[in-house]
């Protein structure tokens, strides 16, 4: 059995979207701060974390682009939807700032060698994290979805699918339409992931990668894993 980490690590003032709240890590108590019962001493140290729930490697839940009543929170949706079959598609290829589309998905599909299934999880590799994390670009340059390959994603009855960038779809119009999409079809997707090249030619694999149970949460953090025999 094999593990393959696809988290960002979360940390002080991360690169996030700047309609997000910012993320601020710092010590709450300290070693330092020494503590005394029954005369003896201990100390603990403890973090603050102030984040939103769409923070580093993150799920997005229905109810975020749903507003319809009875659309579900990040505490109502199934477990099962975050430990499913899986596939990774190869579109390091693609320009930034350029569109994906269902010729590039059908393309990276067949080199794949696999076939794309009902309930599996797809992960799109674009090459993104490294080209551009830590530069300005990386809010805005990122390879996205179109309304149409969005589609056609969830006519294969997939349970999500996930992007190495901050959004799914590129910064605008088109992005919201990826999110709508998502609403429509019943599908939601995974943002800000890494360590997708070392998925490419992998054929299936498992995906593990569970929220926080968080009460109305839209969303949540999640540590995401493939999980490879």
């Amino acid at each position: 059995m094999q593990l393959i980490d696809l988290s960002r690590e979360i940390h002080h003032k991360m690169a996030r979207l700047p309609n997000h709240p910012m993320i601020i890590i710092a010590p709450f108590t300290t070693h330092e701060e020494k503590r005394v019962a029954d005369g003896y001493e201990f100390s603990s140290a403890v973090m603050s974390l102030n984040m939103g729930d769409h923070s580093g490697t993150h799920v997005d839940a229905p109810v975020h682009f749903d507003a319809r009543p009875g659309a579900r929170t990040i505490d109502e949706v199934p477990l099962e939807n975050f430990f499913t079959e899986a596939v990774c598609l190869d579109l390091s290829h693609k320009e930034l700032r350029s569109d994906i589309s269902i010729a590039d998905l059908e393309q990276a599909e067949q080199e794949a060698g696999v076939e794309i299934k009902s309930k599996d999880t797809v992960l799109l590799h674009m090459d993104f994290y490294r080209r551009a994390y830590g530069t300005d670009g990386y809010v805005t340059d990122f390879p996205g979805l179109t309304k149409e390959s969005a589609t056609w994603l969830g006519g294969k009855g997939i349970a999500m699918f996930g992007v190495e960038g901050p959004s799914p779809g590129r910064p605008g119009r088109s992005n919201f339409e990826v999110h709508h999409v998502c609403r429509d079809m019943g599908f939601t997707h995974m943002e800000g992931l890494v360590n997708l090249d070392q998925l490419v030619g992998r054929g299936r694999f498992r995906f593990i990668g569970f929220p926080l149970k968080i009460k109305g949460g839209t969303g949540s953090p999640i540590r995401a894993v493939a999980w490879l025999e």
